[in-house]
């Protein structure tokens, strides 16, 4: 039930950013982020799935922007700006803002029709950029490319006219500045200003001179009011001209000259998923079948020996750990063989069992002729497969040996145990890791970047089948978490904001010090109790229930806690606040690669609510994801981004060195 995740996870940005292929044909990047000539959109789409880096610097303003191409229809940015000197209201005087775009293709670019795109900018922020736009470009004898669009917003400052949507509804008519840049307000959704006001044209053009260079031009109707306003931005035409460089790898260095006035420089990196950094394969191979009647001569299989099943059982045990796989349960029942292993190196399910089936293939006797595998977690089995031997050798060298393979294999909901199976050694069962951390905190107005290093130590002893003693130790050395001198001014129980008293009144920490209990209670159903310091913040009693039948796409589930903060200095000590948490989930796969989750309860603070979750995993296992959470709390008593939100990566360090890893490197972004 319980991923290892790396802790040192915050590198996550850096390692993508400075290790991550980008071999994905790129659309021209705006200094957005998001397919544009220089600062207006086009109607063009990243690949399916690309995730795209920009980071464009003007005048006194610094626009980092993740991009999203979430189906090859639609996709979805979060940006963090940085203005010097704008806002009066920090210690720096500078304006971190954050804001989110959304970009919908609503046709394809035909042979006679150009492609249109309907798009909204920073629609979930402060409304600093605020925009919406109908776009729409032709591709002209593959390298000329011509847009023109309609904008409303910041879109609609030069030149302006009446909203032609007003033909519609008179409600069209107007649009509301009180909210622009309004921190306070963040993320709220401000459907009555959208589509409303003054409309104004916009349009470029890009011309591919080599493959590697593109000349750009464009007629922008922003007029720069706020920065104009604020830190003297000055703005004297209305063209912009700029030329971009596509490296080899594919990333794209964009200068420009805009409004008359100033430099730009954009630079963009584009990662494919589906693209590995390193090749696959450079782990070590699996292991070859052998001919059956070699098997059946080994000394571990000849039948008048009364010591050859321990002696196989050992080989067994040896053969799978070199596979890095533990042998936990050995069963034999006629022609068919039961195995529980614990898998300490595959990211993926179906290689651990793929190992098993070989090792099992080459060390058991002639008359057994099908395999049931189950992975264990601590002592407990979770979905069983059955392989038949014959198959193995039948496929081994088939094209399509893994598609067919998966069609043949039986999943099921687990093997049955039975007490004698467990083998001699299985339990009790150590095991410790031990390496560097890095924890990071996002958008301090003070210090949008604060960070922590240090070294953990986690300790694991599995006492029996199920039951599972666990400590997670934590020393930080360097970095300037503990700087923070915010103070939280929340109205509500501060459940997680005082993390940087945490930051701030600690040394050597206790991450986690638990028992924890794992059993199947019935068919298709899991159960975990768990006592003790839960997490960093938190200790108590936890227990959970999973209902998720093999070959299902929807699993159930339900969770309780009751749990007290903990002290500060993050010891054995506990503060004063303690209350309950419960929650009814959800769990859907959804076509397309897609993850569904929605979690309905009582949350820390006391507040009822809900929290819908979306990922989209590929089949490496690298994912993307996205939620929010709204519950009784208003968006006023919440503060600065009115409810929780936020982006999450998970990359499995097998799609980073090519090597077979459960690692994964994992971060949450909360604008």
């Amino acid at each position: 039930m319980r991923q290892r995740i790396l802790q040192g996870r915050h590198l996550l940005l850096a390692a993508l950013v400075l290790t991550a292929p980008a071999a994905v044909k790129a659309q021209t990047a705006s200094n957005y982020g998001t397919p544009g000539l220089i600062e207006t959109p086009t109607a063009e789409m990243y690949p399916d799935g690309t995730l795209a880096f920009t980071s464009g610097v003007l005048d006194q303003t610094l626009r980092a922007t993740m991009t999203f191409q979430m189906l090859p229809w639609v996709h979805g940015s979060f940006r963090y700006a940085v203005i010097e000197g704008f806002d009066d209201r920090f210690n720096s005087g500078d304006r971190f803002d954050r804001s989110f775009d959304i970009h919908f293709l609503l046709r394809e670019e035909g042979r006679r029709s150009p492609a249109l795109v309907l798009g909204l900018r920073d629609f979930g922020g402060t409304g600093i950029y605020a925009s919406e736009y109908l776009v729409a470009t032709k591709t002209i004898r593959d390298r000329l490319k011509l847009t023109g669009g309609i904008g409303w917003g910041r879109l609609a400052g030069r030149n302006s006219f009446s909203n032609p949507l007003s033909l519609l509804t008179n409600r069209f008519d107007t649009r509301s500045d009180a909210r622009a840049g309004d921190i306070s307000e963040t993320g709220r959704l401000d459907f009555g200003n959208w589509f409303r006001g003054d409309a104004a044209l916009f349009g470029g053009a890009s011309w591919a001179w080599s493959d590697r260079l593109t000349l750009l031009a464009e007629y922008s109707p922003d007029l720069y009011f706020e920065e104009g306003r604020n830190i003297g931005f000055e703005l004297n035409s209305p063209f912009n001209f700029g030329v971009q460089y596509r490296f080899e790898n594919g990333t794209q260095l964009t200068a420009s000259y805009l409004y008359g006035s100033t430099l730009g420089v954009t630079y963009s990196y584009f990662i494919d998923p589906r693209q590995s950094v390193a090749p696959g394969g450079q782990g070590a191979a699996a292991p070859p079948l052998l001919p059956v009647d070699r098997v059946a001569l080994a000394s571990w299989n000849l039948p008048d020996d009364p010591a050859a099943p321990a002696r196989r059982q050992q080989v067994l045990a040896q053969k799978l750990q070199q596979e890095g796989l533990r042998l936990v349960y050995l069963e034999t029942d006629g022609d068919s063989l039961r195995i529980g292993v614990e898998n300490s190196r595959y990211g993926q399910a179906a290689q651990a069992i793929g190992r098993t089936a070989r090792v099992l293939a080459n060390t058991q006797p002639a008359q057994v002729q099908g395999f049931d595998i189950a992975l264990m977690a601590g002592g407990v089995p979770l979905s069983s497969v059955r392989i038949d031997r014959n198959d193995l050798y039948e496929l081994e060298h088939d094209l399509d040996g893994a598609w067919r393979s998966f069609a043949r294999a039986e999943v099921s909901d687990s093997i049955s145990l039975v007490k004698g199976g467990f083998t001699r050694d299985a339990y009790p069962h150590f095991s410790y890791r031990f390496g560097p951390y890095l924890q990071a905190s996002f958008f301090d107005p003070d210090a949008p970047f604060r960070y922590e290093i240090g070294a953990q130590l986690g300790l694991d002893y599995t006492v029996a089948p199920g039951l599972t003693l666990s400590a997670g130790l934590r020393q930080p050395a360097a970095g300037n978490l503990d700087d923070s001198q915010r103070q939280s001014n929340s109205v509500i129980q501060r459940v997680r904001s005082d993390w940087g008293l945490y930051a701030q009144q600690s040394d050597l920490r206790i991450e986690h010090l638990t028992a924890e209990y794992i059993w199947r209670p019935g068919e298709n159903l899991y159960a975990r109790a768990t006592l003790g310091y839960l997490e960093s913040m938190y200790g108590g009693l936890s227990g959970e229930i999973l209902w998720f039948p093999a070959n299902s796409r929807l699993a159930l589930g339900a969770e309780l806690n009751y749990v007290r903060q903990r002290d500060f200095d993050v010891l054995f000590g506990f503060q004063d606040y303690a209350t309950a948490t419960g929650h009814v989930s959800a769990y859907y796969d959804l076509p397309g690669e897609y993850h569904a989750q929605v979690d309905a309860g009582r949350y820390l603070a006391g507040d009822y609510g809900a929290t819908l979750t979306l990922d989209r995993e590929f089949a490496n296992g690298f994912k993307v994801g996205a939620f929010f959470t709204l519950t009784t709390v208003s968006f006023d008593d919440f503060g600065e981004g009115s409810f929780d939100k936020g982006i999450r990566l998970e990359i499995p360090v097998s799609w980073l060195t090519g090597r077979p890893s459960r690692d994964r490197l994992a971060q949450v972004i909360r604008p």
